[in-house]
């Protein structure tokens, strides 16, 4: 009978490894049951400086060091920066009694050791002189209850894929960090704990806080992420607080008008041309005025209509071209708001009102003068067989040679205002502004150039040019937006002034958009006219300014200190993009083919 082989030391070694392995693996499988077990990394390793989560590597750091002062949003470069990373905020209130026990004690070290520097004469220490000003201001402010203090704890974990990466994070947010004056640290051989402290479970476990009042805490309010991305509109450029895009539908506000503020060179142009062009491309009807001649190339590519006006040019427009409007209260009232129009042409035509040195306004018209000119303007348009009946506004409107013909043999001051009117009707200006208009709109661009003209008629020029173009846009309402450049010119007289704020103030009502473009922004802003139309605006685009300009723009827009640094020092093509109640920082971008059609750059027009 055969003897049965006694298995060796060793396979019996293999049969009970196989055996705890197989038990192990029914006990993880029983283990994984749960969703915790299933999202839970596979292991953690600490180290001193960093450690490894799954696949990812982490590090944590502390902030222990901040500057006297802190500006509104001094986080939000951290936190709209394009890395994953997670920041913990730990506020711990402290009683008021017990912060004012300490400071006293605090100044009186202070004082101190002030009063012993003087007794050994040593020269004066400006930060020891701070610090108990800034001291006696807190206490004054803990006393009658309007500050308070608190503990305040700052960490930051960031994550990476890599050591290399992690090390490339770390020096992103600590230069952020460096250029506001605020010193960080790796949590050295705390690493577990600063995890733990950036976690979602509100354990403070690095404990590295710092004594800050309420105004300084509440600067570290951390929903700063601006974002201006809707489902429609067009695309402006990219938000520079998190790289996303601003796209925005100008029309979805409670008006569509925008300002553009800049100096000469820092891209104002370059945007309302791009906006232009990608406005088309959604439907709306886009009408210039350009006095520099920098939109035929993009006219002409487009397709648009492109008239230049000039005294040796065969383009006349008739100011007293009566709407051709549909709405009946509109119609009932045609006339008369084109009387009204008239009036302030006609002012600006003979000068204008004019300030003198200790602020009078001289009237560029008499109170006579105003009373024979309004009987003069409704006796032509009589005679044109027009009347307040609007039946009649389909007849040929007048000219300003039968209102020149009406004024010189009418009584009182006609004959001299006929006089001062010749040179628009026989004289240097004749012909232009004084026959029947044959100019026609009707295309999806259509851009005024008033280069040519004399800088004595650009500003009449203007007026005449918008009052046309808002005739049309009563008659037929459209998604137009209507762009004023250089529109300073407007707002050197009174009454050109005064028709750019009414059409600012009534173009929602005819789904119009006013694009108001300047680089004089002192005297723009100056005048209670140009802020009441940044005030109907409700878009606005700061790009680089002027020193002096930058204290007019920061008290209109009520902008931080460090937006005030900032917009001195833009480079071209960023600034500060206002929409509603939100604004960003933004960067303009444009394809090759698009700054190809609309750079004024005369390197890249050789190009």
């Amino acid at each position: 009978m055969a003897r049965k082989k006694q298995p060796t030391q060793a396979e019996l070694a293999a049969q009970a490894e196989a055996a705890e392995m197989m038990r192990i693996q029914q006990a993880f499988e029983q283990g994984t049951n749960t969703l915790r077990d299933l999202i839970s990394p596979s292991a953690i390793e600490i180290h001193s400086d960093y450690f490894r989560l799954g696949t990812k590597y982490g590090r944590t750091l502390y902030v222990y060091g901040y500057p006297r002062s802190l500006y509104t949003g001094w986080i939000s470069p951290i936190i709209n920066m394009d890395e994953v990373v997670d920041v913990s905020m730990y506020i711990y209130p402290v009683e008021s009694a017990v912060v004012m026990k300490n400071l006293r004690t605090k100044v009186t070290q202070l004082e101190a050791s002030l009063n012993l520097n003087a007794e050994k004469g040593r020269v004066r220490d400006p930060e020891l002189e701070a610090a108990i000003n800034d001291a006696e201001e807190l206490r004054d402010q803990l006393q009658v209850g309007a500050e308070r203090f608190f503990r305040f704890g700052l960490y930051v974990t960031l994550w990476a894929d890599s050591l290399d990466e992690l090390k490339f994070v770390q020096q992103k947010i600590e230069t952020i960090f460096g250029q506001q004056m605020i010193f960080s640290k790796v949590a050295s051989s705390q690493q577990e704990q600063g995890l733990n402290s950036t976690m979602p479970q509100c354990t403070d476990q690095l404990q590295i806080r710092r004594n800050m009042n309420t105004g300084a805490i509440s600067t570290s309010f951390p929903f700063t992420s601006a974002d201006l991305t809707q489902d429609k509109g067009i695309l402006y450029g990219i938000n520079m607080h998190n790289n996303g895009l601003v796209i925005f539908d100008r029309f979805s506000l409670e008006n569509a008008n925008m300002v553009v503020f800049a100096k000469s060179g820092a891209g104002k142009s370059f945007t309302v041309k791009l906006e232009a062009l990608r406005s088309m491309m959604v439907g709306s009807e886009i009408l210039i005025i350009d006095p520099e001649n920098e939109y035929q190339k993009l006219c002409d590519a487009v397709g648009g209509s492109y008239i230049r006006l000039s005294l040796n040019s065969d383009v006349r427009i008739n100011p007293f071209d009566l709407p051709k409007v549909v709405d009946q209260e509109d119609a009932n009232d045609a006339l008369r708001a084109n009387l009204v129009t008239l009036h302030g042409l006609f002012r600006l035509m003979l000068g204008g009102n004019q300030t003198t040195a200790n602020g009078q306004v001289v009237p560029a018209l008499t109170a006579n003068e105003e009373a024979d000119l309004d009987q003069a303007l409704i006796d032509t348009y009589a005679r044109a067989g027009i009347t307040s009946d609007p039946l009649t506004h389909q007849s040929t409107p007048p000219t300003i040679l039968n209102l020149y013909d009406t004024l010189a043999h009418m009584g009182g001051s006609g004959p001299q205002l006929a006089q001062r009117l010749r040179k628009y009707t026989t004289g240097t200006f004749a012909g232009i502004f004084s026959q029947q208009s044959n100019v026609d709109i009707n295309n999806q661009m259509v851009v005024f150039n008033i280069r040519d003209l004399e800088d004595e008629l650009r500003p009449v020029a203007m007026y005449i040019v918008l009052s046309h173009i808002w005739n049309v846009v009563r008659a037929q309402q459209k998604k137009r937006i209507l762009i004023v450049d250089e529109a300073w010119q407007l707002m050197q007289y009174e009454d050109s002034a005064n028709f750019l704020f009414s059409l600012a103030k009534r173009a929602r009502k005819y789904y119009l958009g006013l694009t108001t473009i300047t680089q004089d922004v002192e005297d723009f802003m100056g005048q209670k006219l140009g802020r009441a139309i940044v005030a109907n605006s409700s878009m606005q685009l700061l790009l680089k300014q002027s020193t002096s300009a930058v204290d007019v723009l920061s008290d209109v827009f009520k902008l931080t200190e460090e937006e005030k640094r900032r917009l001195s020092n833009f480079p071209v093509g960023q600034g500060l993009f206002f929409a509603g109640q939100n604004h960003v920082h933004i960067q303009v971008i444009a394809s090759e083919t698009e700054e190809s059609l609309i750079t004024t750059n005369p390197a890249a027009k050789g190009r």
